[in-house]
């Protein structure tokens, strides 16, 4: 292990960005609560707007050529246990923070009605307030560099979650609520125990002083033997791999996605899924590299099966939600099979992935959530001809299927062509599969969009409206982002690509070298 690959700025020097960007959604959310029902939506989405500048702000102050972590901020919090306050980003962590800013005034707009009703269950602004708190805890696990403090996030973001399916959502969303809930935290009690074993070895490390701590970079030097690397990377990934969700941990998924109100489901699907494949390179690959090495194979075969599996299924819905519930499990699947190929394209093409699955799932749930209200259905089969009476819903429809099927020109063919060029250069036998993955989800995305856009106008969608401006103020900006990421993805792949290059480094792995002298002399790196 490269004990110098990480880099850190110092704690604490200048502004504290992380904690305001977190903290701007939570004081949004204690506001929205106290408001009356008429201006908690209004001051919501001021909140969202002011924590995505605050967020574009920030990431301005990330220098690509700087230490690994930037922005760091260090405060000792439980001195007794050695646990800290600690925030900082890299590369990774950054883009994901950007993302899930950029998507929250999306998801608010896109839900001004969802939660409209009686009684207090069905509160707007409560609905609106746990919006708020959960993208707080979003920022913050991807911040923290703390492993306790991590833990505290990963688990409290899925409190917010759990009212909004369970509350707010639609079908059996009481159970959905409590299925998502039981695998969540039977991954996190997994994963306390891993963490609990951390700090014990710390504290018997002579790197750390002989005293015990939950900070990153300090853990990353600790000399596990193998046998417990594997044991502790066991703990940390089945936790990951039940939020990514990888199969087959996956089971919660679907009902989680059909019972919530398409917001809600953005902000599952797009956001909190990426903590699982956020986690596995961050705390499975660089924490334990021999029981990442290890595992491998075993990796590689459930990110294969995730891929064909979930989209073969997603063939067979009869439901839109469930239909991209399932498209997500093998998407998933790709930024898995990037991230355990171990190669500088797979890596960079995963937490590329994460990011552009978060746009284009994002605008595709959020667009098939004003189809339902507009019918009162989520079934395929009780739409079709859409686009003669909805034009604008039905042309951003067919982009965001389609980058949903990696068409060229559109972000996600960048992200999962770096996948699958990093895994054909280690496992070609893995790399081979995945490109079935390709051509189901060109029959998934299209059959859903010629049975609901296609065909002649189905009675009961001829008096459809198209498009509001509230909801092309949602949507639209997604689409173009998808396509600009699609043109032109050098400055995220800058942002992304030093990361990378660290965690490469720290566990001593370097690309393959090409077999053949000829591709050696033609330019092709180690």
């Amino acid at each position: 292990m490269n004990t110098a690959a990480i880099t850190v700025a110092a704690a604490n020097s200048g502004t504290p960005w992380l904690t305001v960007a977190g903290a701007i959604p939570l004081v949004g959310a204690i506001v929205v609560a106290l408001l009356p029902v008429r201006l908690a939506k209004v001051t919501a989405l001021a909140f969202a707007v002011a924590d995505l500048i605050w967020v574009i702000v920030m990431a301005a102050q990330f220098n690509t050529s700087g230490p690994t972590y930037q922005l760091t901020e260090q405060y000792s919090w439980i001195p007794q246990f050695g646990v800290h306050y600690a925030l900082g980003v890299d590369g990774i962590a950054l883009v994901l923070i950007g993302m899930t800013a950029v998507l929250m005034p999306a998801v608010f707009l896109a839900s001004w009605h969802d939660a409209d009703g009686t009684g207090v269950q069905r509160s707007p602004k409560t609905y609106f307030a746990l919006m708020l708190a959960l993208d707080t805890m979003m920022i913050g696990v991807f911040a923290a560099t703390d492993v306790f403090l991590f833990y505290v996030f990963f688990e409290a973001m899925l409190v917010p979650m759990y009212f909004m399916i369970g509350s707010f959502g639609v079908g059996p969303r009481q159970y959905a609520a409590v299925k998502f809930l039981l695998y969540s935290l039977l991954g996190g009690l997994l994963m306390l125990v891993a963490v609990i074993a951390l700090y014990v070895y710390s504290s018997e490390s002579a790197s750390t002083g002989h005293h015990g701590t939950f900070m990153f970079y300090s853990l990353v030097h600790l000399a596990l033997s193998p046998t417990v690397q594997k044991w502790l990377f066991l703990g940390f990934f089945v936790a990951f791999a039940i939020k990514a969700p990888l199969w087959p941990f996956h089971t919660w998924l679907p009902d989680a996605a059909s019972s919530a109100q398409p917001g809600a489901a953005v902000l599952m699907l797009g956001v909190m899924d990426k903590v699982g494949t956020f986690g596995m390179i961050r705390y499975c690959l660089e924490l334990f590299p021999d029981g990442f090495h290890y595992f491998t194979p075993l990796i590689l075969v459930l990110a294969v099966i995730s891929i064909i599996y979930g989209a073969i299924v997603a063939i067979g819905q009869t439901s839109m939600k469930r239909l991209i519930g399932y498209t997500s499990i093998s998407h998933f699947g790709f930024i898995v099979l990037g991230i355990f190929a171990l190669t500088s394209q797979g890596q960079s093409g995963a937490t590329l992935y994460m990011v552009n699955h978060g746009f284009a799932t994002g605008a595709l749930f959020l667009l098939a959530g004003f189809l339902i209200v507009r019918r009162g259905s989520d079934r395929i089969a009780d739409y079709g001809g859409v686009q003669k009476v909805a034009p604008l819903l039905a042309g951003l429809f067919l982009v965001s299927g389609l980058a949903g099927l990696s068409l060229p020109g559109l972000s996600t063919f960048v992200s999962e062509f770096l996948v699958l060029v990093g895994t054909f250069s280690r496992y070609k036998v893995a790399g081979s599969f995945a490109v079935a993955g390709i051509v189901l989800a060109a029959i998934y995305i299209l059959w859903m969009y010629q049975r609901t856009m296609n065909g002649p106008t189905a009675e009961s969608v001829a008096a459809m409206p198209d498009l509001r401006v509230r909801e092309l103020l949602a949507v639209v900006p997604l689409v173009a982002l998808i396509i600009a990421m699609g043109v032109y993805p050098k400055p995220v792949l800058d942002v992304i690509n030093p990361a990378v290059k660290a965690t490469m480094s720290q566990v001593g792995s370097v690309d393959p070298v090409p077999a053949h002298p000829a591709a050696a002399q033609n330019g092709a790196q180690p």
